[in-house]
């Protein structure tokens, strides 16, 4: 396997920043410092730590949910930074998928599943994440239409959301994309300012009225679902019985 999928399976870290612990030289893998990617490791038979701590796989998948509040960096470590990982108090080391940035509020995942965090991570992977924007100054219909129809920014277009205005400054929008800061350069680009963006849900998993910094285990059927979604389920979701109509 991997060096860098590993410390992912294992619940060190994402696979992207398991990359970058490797090339800081951060990694030994039996005694000897590797800063080569893509170098093959054993977990039956090789000894890898991280900074001097040996890794060791995490025997539970932990999947949470967390109401991220300003101020706080979606990261498992930023110099002297407040970071979100902070917030949940587990023994095991979790990092969250995707990010929202420090400014921005709301729902944000987190787990030790090396596979989910992957796909969803992944730029080719389909899930929705709804949003409300506030922005300061009341936003035109033709603009909302034009946040839905897709706009150019960072050299291609944007994918087509649905978008529902809640009042003058105030809309939800749902997008299955997350280019960096894609709201807020899409609102910047019609000659307004984002003053909230607060995220209230990720495919199925709402964030409902989870207090502000607040987090929770996710519940078995949320799992499932996501894990399925994901394609990485070990097994099929079974179906729920209900009455026919």
């Amino acid at each position: 396997m991997r060096l860098q999928k590993w410390l992912s399976e294992a619940g060190v870290c994402s696979r992207r920043q398991g990359e970058a612990y490797i090339t800081g030289g951060r990694v030994r893998v039996n005694g000897q410092v590797v800063t080569v990617l893509g170098t093959k490791v054993d977990p039956q038979q090789d000894r890898v730590e991280v900074d001097g701590r040996p890794v060791k796989v995490s025997p539970d998948k932990i999947y949470v949910a967390l109401h991220k509040p300003k101020g706080y960096i979606s990261s498992c470590q930023h110099g002297d930074r407040q970071v979100v990982v902070d917030l949940v108090d587990l023994p095991a080391r979790i990092y969250p998928i995707g990010r929202l940035d420090m400014d921005s509020t709301g729902l944000l995942l987190l787990t030790n599943d090396g596979r989910l965090h992957h796909r969803l991570s992944h730029p080719s992977f389909d899930h929705e994440k709804e949003y409300e924007v506030t922005v300061q100054a009341p936003i035109e219909d033709t603009q909302l239409v034009q946040l839905a129809e897709g706009m150019p920014i960072l050299g291609s277009q944007t994918r087509p959301a649905r978008v529902r205005r809640l009042s003058g400054r105030r809309f939800r929008i749902i997008l299955q994309e997350g280019r960096n800061r894609q709201i807020r350069r899409m609102v910047r680009q019609l000659g307004h300012k984002v003053k909230r963006l607060h995220r209230v849900r990720i495919d199925q998993i709402h964030l409902g009225s989870m207090p502000e910094g607040a987090w929770r285990f996710l519940s078995s059927a949320e799992r499932e679902r996501l894990l399925r979604h994901a394609g990485v389920a070990d097994k099929p979701l079974k179906p729920r019985r209900g009455r026919r109509e």
